[in-house]
């Protein structure tokens, strides 16, 4: 198995493949900002752009997976990008389903916060500004709500780089000689 993930971690379909998953799942979040009307919040925005961190990954290793400088320049953009998202994801969910015996309750902040350097709710505000409440739940599928959903995505995103990464060091195919 780890021998089969090494032989497409060097091919432009799986990297491919990932940038176009990913690039459906933010056309997803799009979606139901701008055609469901459903106005997402500053958490929501952050995780849009730690999708958007995967995106980037996979594009670069897009770029040229048989060169190993590239592809671990890849994975690595992958493992941060969506290692921050699951971190997100899960303080959202805590936004959304407080402890009940936090007599206070954990809020998030009104307003986006970015680098001077790259206010992006600025350079696009139609993808990064914010105006949703991040403990209110306004979408459910099979009762989980989307920031449930990026948990799940985020986590299967971190299992498969992990099997991925250990493919580099463990799945090398060895050359078959007959004598």
């Amino acid at each position: 198995m780890l021998a089969f993930f090494n032989e497409i971690s060097r091919t432009r379909g799986a990297w491919l493949l990932l940038l176009l998953s990913v690039l459906g799942f933010e056309l997803c979040a799009l979606y139901f900002q701008h055609v469901m009307n459903l106005a997402p919040c500053v958490m929501c925005i952050y995780e849009r752009v730690a999708m958007a961190g995967v995106l980037v990954a996979a594009f670069i290793g897009l770029l040229a997976p048989q060169n190993g400088l590239i592809r671990w320049v890849g994975l690595l953009g992958w493992g941060v990008s969506a290692g921050y998202g699951l971190k997100l994801s899960i303080e959202h969910v805590g936004y959304q389903f407080p402890d009940p015996s936090d007599l206070f309750g954990a809020t998030c902040d009104i307003f986006v916060s970015f680098p001077s350097w790259a206010p992006l709710n600025k350079w696009v505000p139609w993808m990064f500004e914010a105006n949703g409440d991040c403990g209110k739940v306004v979408w459910q599928l099979f009762d989980l709500s989307m920031p449930q959903w990026l948990v799940i995505i985020f986590a299967a995103m971190l299992i498969v780089l992990a099997i991925v990464v250990l493919s580099q060091f463990f799945g090398k195919r060895r050359e078959r000689r007959l004598f």
